[in-house]
């Protein structure tokens, strides 16, 4: 999911943009981290960060202060619950690549349900940040068992415990997972299984491209 936003959305796109803002939050924060111990080296590394600073080296920069505004309520839970449910995923398919199925997760309505919506708002999507996590080429989200669902589909069932508020809140959610081979083609810029033909980049990537084209 890194290497497809950063190399496969369009330049200036949010998501890509957020994905530099974390990597250089992080290369900030390691920096200044291991600078006690292997000063030179930090220097170095901090002299040739490809950013404006604002200090003139890394100790003038003070000790980490992280901004409060990384810690948003649900987030951290709501990826965790998330990457329970991709290792689900995982390991219904046994090894096989993940981009060759798209998955169904289904959820009763309750706190999980919510905290994955906030991953992703549509039922279905290819490019949220839920499918980003799976690692599928496709990822939905339902309520319920959609009632087209093969009579030999493979489904794993699993719980999540979410906290929140320091414990106050405290729920215990099931879900269910379901990996379907995808029945798509191959995208040609992205990889993923979200186009029409092997030959024609996805609709994804050729609105990326027809951005390229018009700047």
């Amino acid at each position: 999911s890194l290497s497809c936003r950063l190399y496969c959305e369009e330049e200036k796109d949010p998501k890509r943009r957020s994905c530099q803002t974390v990597l250089a939050e992080a290369l900030d924060i390691v920096v200044r981290s291991f600078a006690p111990i292997l000063p030179h080296l930090a220097e170095e590394v901090f002299q040739h960060l490809p950013y404006k600073k604002a200090s003139e080296g890394v100790f003038r920069t003070g000790w980490i202060n992280a901004s409060s505004a990384w810690k948003k309520p649900g987030i951290e839970e709501a990826i965790e619950g998330a990457c329970a449910v991709r290792d689900s995923f995982l390991g219904s398919i046994s090894g096989k690549n993940a981009l060759e199925y798209e998955v169904v997760i289904v959820i009763e309505p309750g706190l999980l349900f919510e905290l994955m919506e906030a991953l992703q708002a549509e039922e279905t999507s290819s490019v949220s940040q839920l499918n980003e996590i799976m690692m599928a080429s496709q990822t939905t989200l339902l309520s319920e068992l959609p009632k087209e669902t093969p009579a030999d589909a493979n489904i794993i069932k699993g719980t999540f415990l979410i906290n929140l508020e320091g414990g106050d809140i405290c729920e215990e959610s099931s879900y269910k997972v379901i990996a379907l081979p995808i029945a798509k083609a191959k995208c040609p810029r992205c990889r993923r299984y979200t186009s029409d033909s092997s030959s024609t980049p996805c609709p994804r990537c050729l609105k990326v491209i027809a951005g390229k084209g018009s700047t």
